[in-house]
């Protein structure tokens, strides 16, 4: 059976109810460089965002689920599926935990497993990939015990703080399928 509820977290859809945690997540400066984000996104943007949230994986093209501990619904990070390819049986895997403190908690772990999970046995896809930057120890560190590949680097890839940083491509192929 497919679950998206862990031993200490669960995944959830996204709900009207987290459009502050959203918007502070969109607006985390800390984390633009993880999420691929250039400028500030308003209130008014996201809460159109979370409007549109309940289409489906193949009409998206993405699945953004909330990463939370326990029933009263405050996420602690997010987790998506992006470049859903139902063609190839293929996307991206990326995630990101709000604060420090929940970090290196085996949240971003569980939350890992379970969407992979997820993407594997219920979405049938054949392969993830996640784009990590080459100075992200963590991210790599986390993707590599699930079994990701670093597959290559693209050289000078990102555009950081007026410096040219590359990006390293994980990829998990699913042989079991």
């Amino acid at each position: 059976m497919i679950t998206l509820k862990g031993e200490n977290i669960y995944l959830r859809a996204l709900e009207p109810n987290d459009l502050e945690f959203v918007y502070a997540m969109e607006n985390d400066q800390s984390i633009w460089e993880v999420s691929n984000t250039q400028t500030p996104y308003s209130r008014f943007l996201v809460k159109q965002y979370l409007e549109n949230a309940h289409q489906d994986i193949y009409e998206a093209k993405q699945l953004r689920l909330a990463i939370c501990q326990d029933e009263d619904f405050p996420a602690l990070g997010l987790i998506d599926l992006f470049d859903f390819d139902p063609k190839n049986n293929r996307a991206g895997i990326g995630i990101v935990i709000q604060g420090i403190e929940n970090r290196r908690q085996n949240i971003g772990s569980e939350a890992l497993e379970l969407l992979i999970r997820y993407a594997f046995y219920h979405l049938n896809l054949h392969q993830l990939y996640a784009n990590i930057g080459t100075e992200n120890v963590a991210s790599m560190a986390l993707f590599s015990k699930f079994g990701f590949q670093k597959i290559g680097t693209k050289k000078d890839w990102n555009l950081v703080n007026g410096e040219y940083k590359d990006e390293a491509v994980f990829q998990l192929i699913n042989h079991q399928l």
